[in-house]
């Protein structure tokens, strides 16, 4: 269903929007309160999800750069191919393919990925991540939810 890849591209704007704005007014590791539970600050990371492998040296920039593209280009022949009326599994992969890119540009123009979404209780803190990482997520939350549908479906049509 190529009209998600409009979602995509959507995710992808407002993706890059919102890292070029924070890196406009913020300054590295800065902090804003915006809930007791909630902070803006601008991190930078070179690693994958939760800073993994950010220390390797500088090798591991390659690997996640070659990965995004890899991946990218699968979810967007996947969708292009997907039958009509996959509609939660076109969100999913709509999701996931817009904060790919997003976070592949980062990595191809900064070296890293911005970062400034941070939760947080007590002193407890959740790993900063942005825009293409919340759509990741949920993509990925959509796409499971989609199997256990697609499943169940299945368990009907054996009995």
């Amino acid at each position: 269903m190529p009209v998600f890849l409009l979602v995509s591209l959507g995710v992808l704007l407002l993706d890059q929007f919102s890292k070029w704005w924070i890196l406009e007014h913020f300054r590295e590791h800065e902090v804003v309160v915006v809930w007791p539970v909630f902070n803006l600050t601008l991190a930078f990371n070179k690693g994958a999800a939760f800073s993994f492998l950010a220390d390797a040296g500088g090798w591991q920039h390659y690997l996640f750069v070659g990965l995004a593209a890899a991946v990218s280009l699968v979810l967007v022949i996947w969708l292009w191919r997907l039958p009509r009326g996959r509609v939660l599994e076109a969100w999913g992969l709509a999701l996931i393919l817009g904060g790919a890119i997003g976070n592949l540009i980062d990595r191809l123009l900064r070296g890293h990925v911005v970062d400034f979404l941070q939760w947080h209780w007590g002193p407890h803190y959740f790993p900063s991540f942005n825009l293409a990482d919340s759509a990741i997520t949920l993509g990925v939350v959509l796409l499971l939810l989609d199997g256990l549908r697609g499943s169940r479906q299945g368990e009907d049509n054996v009995r």
